[in-house]
Parts: C-alpha cells; sequence; structure tokens
C-alpha cells in the first residue's frame, strides 16, 4: 500500500514539473503536504465516524494537534 501512495506522488509531482512548462515551481514542499493531508484527515474522520480522539488514534497524533488541523482545512 505506502509503495503504491508513494508511486502515485512520484508520479503526480513528475506530471506537475513536466506542466510548469517553463515556469518556476514554488511552495511544493507545502502544496504537497496540503494536497495529500486534507484528503487524508477527510478519510480517516468518516472511518472513525466523526470522533477526534479515535481519528487521532488511527492517525498516531495527538487529539490537539487533529484539532489543529480539522480548523486549519476547515474541517470541522
Amino acid at each position: 500500500m505506502s509503495a503504491e501512495l508513494s508511486d502515485s506522488v512520484r508520479r503526480s509531482l513528475n506530471r506537475y514539473f513536466r506542466d510548469l512548462d517553463g515556469q518556476q515551481p514554488h511552495a511544493v514542499y507545502d502544496m504537497v503536504l496540503s494536497m495529500v493531508e486534507k484528503p487524508m484527515l477527510e478519510v480517516v474522520m468518516k472511518q472513525a465516524n466523526g470522533n477526534q480522539s479515535a481519528a487521532a488514534e488511527i492517525l498516531g497524533i495527538n487529539r490537539n494537534t487533529l484539532r489543529r488541523k480539522l480548523t486549519e482545512y476547515d474541517l470541522l
């Protein structure tokens, strides 16, 4: 599973750089994190039936960190 995810990210980044059409890339790290983190949070919250404590446990992060990220992505 993790290899599939890595391959998907790799393909997407290669496509991103190819499609820049001569423009300079900018803030790639933040772009990738936000593109991966938000859908991950959405799926995990659904899997946890909206329970933040359960979702934090699934993610392996502190519940306060999860809440901050949910707020950051306007998922509350």
